[in-house]
């Protein structure tokens, strides 16, 4: 089953979704598959900056801990709350119930950067 095909992906595992001049957060179904059962989500502030490629949060599953690499570049203008009471919306639903953060973007540019699903697809399956 490939990646939704309007979203954009990191290496990192994580997928945005463009909204205006916003983006959505989240990580992907493979990310969620190999992490296991997520029992902890950490996610940052409204009004937090985040920089691409660095640390925004991390989720904790039964095996490890995992840091989650922001994207893109901006500010969090909205947090999903649902997480905190309900990690398990990552593993049920990576792409719709488990979005993470909404970012307004400081440079739409670093979204070109990113991956279309077929590449995303590409390199999950090579491994």
């Amino acid at each position: 089953m490939g990646s939704p095909k309007e979203l954009r992906y990191s290496e990192e595992h994580e997928w945005v979704k463009e909204e205006d001049n916003k983006v959505r957060i989240g990580i992907t179904a493979f990310a969620q598959s190999e992490l296991g059962d997520i029992v902890f989500v950490e996610l940052p502030e409204v009004g937090d900056e985040l920089k691409a490629d660095e640390p925004f949060g991390s989720v904790e599953s039964v095996k490890t801990v995992s840091e989650l690499y922001a994207p893109v570049s901006g500010k969090v203008v909205e947090v999903n709350e649902d997480l905190s009471d309900s990690p398990e919306f990552v593993n049920e639903s990576p792409y719709e119930k488990a979005w993470m953060v909404t970012v307004e973007l400081n440079n739409t540019d670093e979204l070109d950067s990113l991956m279309t699903a077929e590449k995303y697809d590409e390199m999950i399956n090579e491994d």
